[in-house]
């Protein structure tokens, strides 16, 4: 029986990474981690890599969903331009969530 693969790429914060991680793992997904990080607050992300046969794809979209909570955070702003003088005030931001690309798979080898 030929199954259709498809690769689910998520990026997702660092804080919610050990809990997506574990609860796909424990759901029988297999996840390749990489380490990234994102170009606005330039935080560090975890892009996860999760070959899915297409009929598992809502399992592994739901774990997402369930273990990336979008929340808003405080962050210290930083000035664009160099100023000895400039204070900073806080912003409020929102983290967290996922961004979710699915793509068709030609083919999968796995030794």
């Amino acid at each position: 029986m030929v199954f259709a693969v498809k690769l689910i790429i998520a990026i997702i914060n660092n804080d919610d990474c050990p809990a997506v991680l574990s609860e796909l793992t424990r759901d029988g997904f297999s996840v390749t981690k990489l380490s990234t990080s994102g170009g606005f607050l330039k935080a560090g992300n975890s892009t996860l890599l999760i070959g899915v046969e297409e009929d598992k794809i809502d399992s592994a979209l739901d774990v997402i969903k369930r273990f990336s909570s979008r929340r808003t955070q405080m962050i210290q702003a930083s000035p664009s331009y160099p100023a000895e003088f400039y204070v900073s005030m806080p912003v409020e931001v929102k983290v967290g969530g996922a961004t979710i690309f699915i793509v068709d798979v030609d083919q999968f080898i796995k030794y």
